[in-house]
């Protein structure tokens, strides 16, 4: 009778060196995918966000990201290395439907995070800005990758998601340098309008809120029932919402102020009624007239 054990020896030593062999190729794959994507992929990567300006905040969450692929793929390409095709193919199956159902799960997460990168690289506000949208306003205090916190003018905070942030329109009144206010003063008919043009104009060329160039201008722009409407145009310098209200309250009160030392009427509006009363008995009680 002849021996078996010699040949399942000779079996068992050929699967532990196939083994052996499998691991060491496994993790010298790893390791040189690994070290490569630590030392090209993620410094390249981090070169490329600060050429765009993004700040910290939004370049840690993306320098994870770009860690976590680096190790997939490192995982991946060790698995293959080491002659283990089907079970990175089962492997790959599972995290395609993983990711598929977390994609399904996720959609609003994803959409709020996209629409945080596009407000990071396209810029439409920044940290400190004064913004507007739909019925809201406020100062952009932070912003994240799925969500901006806006401090609003009555001192409650607003999370917003980024996606209502992009989708929409945003009016951002301190985007440049400078900003153009309009007011319409009210003056009587019988009033002179060079003399008020005068004073208008006047008063904002000494404010020191508001700007020489481009210079303060008055146009008559409304002939209304009880007031003749005279617009003025100003501008600020770095504008916020602060020197917004302080600037125009200053310069609509002197304005007032200068018009009745020149007994120029800002006129309510009036009514005139005609008319006559008649009572039950059909007697006329007379004409009435305001």
């Amino acid at each position: 009778m002849v021996s078996t054990l010699p040949i399942f020896e000779q079996l068992l030593g050929e699967t532990y060196g196939l083994i052996a062999t499998q691991f060491v190729l496994f993790v010298g794959a790893f390791i040189a995918v690994f070290l490569l994507g630590k030392i090209i992929v993620t410094p390249l990567f981090d070169r490329v966000v600060r050429s765009r300006g993004l700040d910290e905040h939004a370049r840690q969450p993306l320098r994870r990201l770009v860690s976590v692929i680096v190790l997939f793929t490192a995982i991946s390409v060790a698995f293959g290395a080491a002659g283990f095709g089907s079970f990175l193919t089962s492997l790959a199956t599972i995290a395609a439907a993983a990711t598929l159902a977390i994609g399904f799960a996720m959609q609003d997460v994803i959409k709020n995070f996209v629409a945080g990168i596009f407000i990071y690289t396209d810029k439409p506000f920044r940290v400190g800005d004064w913004i507007e949208w739909d019925s809201y306003s406020g100062i952009v205090e932070d912003i994240s990758l799925r969500v901006s916190r806006v401090r609003t003018f009555d001192n409650e905070l607003l999370t917003v998601p980024n996606s209502t942030l992009t989708d929409g329109v945003i009016k951002n009144p301190v985007a440049k340098n400078k900003l153009r206010l309009k007011f319409v003063f009210g003056i009587g008919y019988d009033d002179d309008i060079d003399a008020a043009t005068k004073i208008i104009v006047e008063e904002a060329e000494k404010h020191e809120g508001i700007m020489n160039e481009p210079a303060p201008t008055v146009r008559l722009t409304e002939l209304a029932d009880s007031y003749v409407g005279l617009q003025s145009r100003i501008w600020i310098d770095n504008p916020s919402r602060a020197d917004f209200v302080k600037t125009r309250g200053e310069y609509i009160t002197n304005v007032k102020n200068r018009f009745d030392e020149a007994d120029i009427e800002i006129p309510y509006p009036q009514r005139d009624l005609s008319g006559a009363v008649v009572l039950q008995n059909g007697s006329d009680f007379g004409a009435v007239e305001q």
